[in-house]
């Protein structure tokens, strides 16, 4: 029998519903800046501690290094050209580990160098001079973009003998591990998601490497051909990477080339 003494409705406590309304705050991402001029670090951790992101700074690639492994941020802005460690070696190593995304923050202007940062798995590069309230909206972009591929991305894809493992960020094919590059199996990631779909290059520029990238859209073939000769039994006759001519590329398991 229920004591209706002790039996008494929520609505005698509102301050329950307003303890249940209210929103818990999320915690800020966090966001390494590195580079060796202090002036810019300064303004850049100025910029994003406005949009309440928590900054972490580093000024050479040692310590870029050690702040990455201790804090773990959710996003790294790097400079290519640092003392004791160059920016490309940071790169190269924090994208082996399973780093977080990185934009490179660079004086370097040549195709090449853009080129070379983003086989190596950086997400995005801008070139000083630069506007820091842009650095803030590419900063926004990629997290946005990494939120949106982690929430529909698979354990794993299979087709035929070749497994796109996303969470060892390794492909295989008949038990053997492919050694791609991050470009490389980024690129057959976002397309094994979607078995079939055509994508023109403009679309995996877009997912891949952000919007400031039109300059790059021949990588993509480039990218394509380096995947099929890692890939394909016989990569002159492709039998997960095809053209579809006049739109662009897909993947899917064909038995027969």
């Amino acid at each position: 029998m229920v004591d209706d003494h002790h039996h008494q409705s929520f609505a005698t406590y509102p301050f329950v519903f307003h303890f249940l309304s209210v929103k818990i705050p999320m915690m800020p991402q966090k966001i390494l800046v590195v580079d060796d001029d202090v002036k810019i670090v300064n303004l850049v951790k100025l910029y994003l501690e406005q949009e309440r992101y928590q900054v972490f700074t580093a000024y050479d690639g040692l310590q870029a290094l050690e702040i990455a492994r201790q804090k773990q941020p959710d996003l790294i802005i790097l400079d290519l050209m640092l003392p004791k460690v160059d920016g490309l070696d940071v790169l190269r190593l924090l994208t082996q580990e399973g780093g977080p995304p990185i934009i490179m923050l660079t004086a370097r202007r040549t195709e090449d160098d853009k080129l070379i940062g983003l086989e190596l798995g950086a997400d995005d590069y801008v070139t000083k001079p630069f506007s820091p309230r842009e650095l803030v909206a590419r900063v926004r972009v990629v997290l946005r973009r990494l939120q949106k591929a982690q929430a529909n991305q698979p354990e794993q894809v299979e087709l035929g003998d070749l497994v796109v493992d996303y969470a060892r960020r390794e492909a295989r094919r008949a038990g053997r591990v492919l050694p791609l590059t991050p470009a490389e199996f980024n690129l057959l990631a976002f397309m094994a998601q979607n078995p079939g779909r055509v994508y023109s290059r403009q679309n995996l520029l877009d997912e891949l490497f952000g919007y400031d990238a039109a300059s790059l859209e021949r990588t993509i073939d480039t990218h394509i051909m380096n995947l099929r000769r890692k890939i394909e039994p016989d990569p002159a006759h492709p039998i997960y990477v095809q053209t579809v001519y006049g739109q662009g590329y897909r993947i899917e398991y064909k038995t027969t080339p």
